[in-house]
């Protein structure tokens, strides 16, 4: 009997185009910062309620975390430290998606397709899809493998 064989690992980028990679997420959080800060002012969406407003701070922290450990990764961005630094965005980004479900700052009455059941599903799947990353990086985290 054969032993099947294991996935091929696809080799790492390279450090310089990791880097450019890290800056180039840094523009586009604070490029969301921006947009995240202006969205009820520039009324361009018309189902964001003014509730939005309380769920802003916990999205800027989302944001401001992700532009600080892209600005880390410039510097050092080994495996170890990479999952570490995922499960804290991923925690941070299950909080945001809770709070966004809990706030619901959406109304689709406008609307005749039933939005809000469809926005409140698809927040539940971010969280399971959350949760399973919070997962694969602690075990990548455990094993030292980067192969997830």
């Amino acid at each position: 009997m054969t032993r099947p064989e294991a996935a091929p690992t696809k080799p790492r980028p390279s450090p310089a185009t990791r880097r450019f990679g890290y800056f180039v997420a840094v523009l586009v959080n604070v490029a969301m910062l921006i947009v995240v800060n202006n969205l009820l002012a520039w009324d361009i969406l018309p189902f964001l309620t003014d509730n939005f407003e309380r769920v802003i701070p916990i999205i800027n922290v989302s944001l401001g975390a992700g532009i600080l450990v892209n600005l880390l990764y410039l510097f050092a961005d080994p495996a170890w430290f990479k999952s570490l630094t995922q499960i804290g965005l991923l925690g941070i980004s299950m909080a945001v998606t809770v709070r966004l479900y809990q706030v619901f700052p959406f109304d689709f009455s406008a609307y005749e397709f039933n939005w809000e059941t469809t926005g409140r599903v698809l927040l539940i799947l971010a969280m399971v899809g959350v949760g399973i990353g919070i997962i694969a990086e602690f075990v990548k985290l455990a094993t030292g493998s980067s192969r997830f």
